[in-house]
């Protein structure tokens, strides 16, 4: 009981100040108790689940006026009968190319041999300079999408 009141004032202490998460394995330095402990205790016990962050753009009170002042514009200037017949669109190029984590790109060799022994050919990773791709375009309207 001792062990999970210790967890939980680490986590909820984490609530009231943004910016200051701590891993499993910092509570664990923290606490003292074990890694596989504080894991059991977050999710059993405290019935918490853990999420990732995610990159997103800031909008402050002044981008959120802006966006709503803009809109009511757009949709001011143009008759109820024309934004029916509007269409937006637009296009993604995506490259069919398998991708590749350098870090696991590896060739082996014999232990006696040297790299400048070793075929230029297997040591290079190359890339197609006009490499094949596909494009994905999308059209929505009032009406309905394409």
């Amino acid at each position: 009981m001792q062990n999970i009141d210790a967890v939980e004032d680490l986590i909820i202490s984490q609530e009231d100040e943004p910016g200051t998460h701590r891993s499993t394995r910092q509570i664990e330095r923290e606490t003292g108790v074990s890694q596989s402990s504080v894991v059991r205790i977050v999710h059993k016990d405290l019935s918490l689940k853990c999420f990732k962050r995610r990159r997103a753009q800031e909008l402050t009170a002044s981008n959120r006026l802006a966006r709503l002042v803009r809109s009511r514009q757009l949709l001011k200037r143009y008759p109820e009968h024309e934004v029916a017949l509007m269409w937006f669109t637009d296009k993604k190029i995506f490259t069919v190319t398998a991708l590749s984590n350098s870090q696991n790109d590896r060739v082996y060799a014999a232990r006696d041999m040297l790299k400048k022994q070793i075929a230029a050919k297997r040591l290079l990773r190359t890339r197609n300079t006009f490499s094949q791709s596909i494009m994905v375009s999308v059209g929505v309207s009032k009406l309905g999408c394409t």
